[in-house]
């Protein structure tokens, strides 16, 4: 009997999609030193604006998890990428801090529309269970894709036009994305258990469950490393890096300055986060998900650690880019896999996005203290070492987690 393809057209679709909306996402950080710099904002100012995306991503991704699965997942897509371009469009005409703040909003609930917890749950019903958790990592690789270019073309495209005109051109990008949709038909291969459960009674089994509280609770430092990182790394290399050596290798490829150091260090990260999530995707499948979600966040803390004590430089730059990113979404098909296991597929949309909620809540943290910290301190040091402790309790707190399915009740 031939075995099940795993590259199906909705985990084909899915890949773009979540491309596409992570490419314009991941690129913030870059806007954050030139939209300072007109306006004369305080660097925490836009940060607030990326930490209300944040927060708002994380609301709406439970929200529309629950819609996919009411209304259908190509409805949702379509909503999400609407409020997406949307967001966009409003945000580049955007004067004031408050402005610009209230319209995140909107893009927020369009990145939780077009990204992990609607995407991810389709991916899941339409794979085979010898494939799924290869699937979910080929999706969230995806999403390390789309960083790859999206912070290094936004960079290029400063180059040339202001920085409003950067944001039109990402918002008909993400509505152009919607020409793939056609192809996004998936199955809901759910037991008839699953079916005839309601969507109450599987959360009220979930939140009396100790294990899908620690599994809330260990997302949050990675929504804090995460965003900080996207929304504040560029300008910390812009400012505390060492010179580039005009005769080395990065003047060489055409990086010239730290500006372009920055932007390229998160396309690094997104380069190596794409064998990371896929080799965690592997691994998912062989070994117990809370083990190997413990010794991520152990390695993301010594990772961190590491840096931050030693000088800045183009190579430390480098290196943590490259060792951090082989870390950075390897987190997410093993927890949205673990949510699918233990409480199955019916509403894995819904679940994973009340657990993203967490990682979001983590994410506002992050980039609103990155700013907030750098205006009293004119640095981001304890905002590092905030993010070293939180990954170690992430480490702990994974370690109790009973990764044996609890049984659906069977109908008389």
């Amino acid at each position: 009997m031939t075995k099940p393809s795993i590259f199906t057209p909705v985990l084909v679709t899915g890949c773009v999609i979540i491309l596409i909306s992570f490419a314009v996402r991941a690129s913030f950080g870059v806007f954050q030193i030139p939209i300072a710099e007109e306006f004369g904002w305080p660097r925490a100012e836009f940060s607030l604006a990326i930490a209300i995306q944040n927060l708002a991503w994380g609301i709406g991704q439970p929200l529309f998890g629950a819609l996919a699965e009411r209304i259908g997942d190509r409805k949702a897509i379509v909503m999400g990428a609407l409020l997406y371009a949307l967001g966009l469009v409003l945000s580049s005409f955007a004067a004031d801090p408050f402005s610009m703040q209230a319209y995140e909003v909107l893009v927020g609930f369009g990145v939780a529309g077009t990204g992990f917890g609607v995407i991810l749950a389709v991916v899941g019903r339409a794979s085979s269970e010898e494939n799924r958790s290869m699937s979910l990592a080929i999706a969230t690789a995806a999403g390390s894709a789309g960083q790859v270019f999206g912070a290094p073309v936004a960079e290029a495209l400063l180059g040339i036009m202001p920085w409003q005109s950067v944001f039109l051109v990402f918002a008909v990008a993400i509505l152009a994305m919607l020409l793939a949709l056609p192809m996004m038909r998936a199955p809901a291969p759910a037991s008839r258990a699953e079916l005839e459960e309601s969507m109450g009674t599987i959360l009220t089994r979930a939140f009396r469950d100790p294990s899908f509280a620690l599994i809330f609770l260990g997302f949050f430092s990675c929504g804090y490393q995460l965003a900080f990182v996207t929304a504040h790394f560029p300008a910390f290399v812009e400012e505390m890096c060492g010179p580039i050596d005009p005769g080395g290798m990065l003047h060489a490829v055409g990086i010239t300055t730290t500006s372009a150091l920055g932007a390229w260090s998160i396309a690094l990260i997104g380069v190596a986060n794409v064998a990371g999530t896929l080799m965690a995707g592997w691994a998912g499948k062989r070994w117990q998900r809370k083990y190997l979600l413990a010794g991520i966040y152990t390695a993301r803390t010594i990772v961190a650690g590491t840096f931050i004590l030693m000088p800045i430089t183009p190579t430390s730059v480098i290196l943590f880019s490259l060792l951090m990113g082989s870390l950075w979404l390897a987190t997410v098909p093993l927890t949205s896999g673990l949510v699918a296991h233990l409480y199955g597929l019916r509403y894995m949309g819904t679940l994973y996005g009340v657990v993203f909620f967490s990682h979001q809540l983590g994410g506002f943290l992050g980039v609103w203290l990155g700013g907030r910290m750098y205006d009293i301190y004119g640095n981001y040091t304890l905002v590092w070492w905030i993010g070293v402790g939180v990954g170690a309790l992430s480490a702990i707190v994974h370690l109790p987690i009973r990764e044996n399915r609890t049984p659906v009740p069977q109908p008389a």
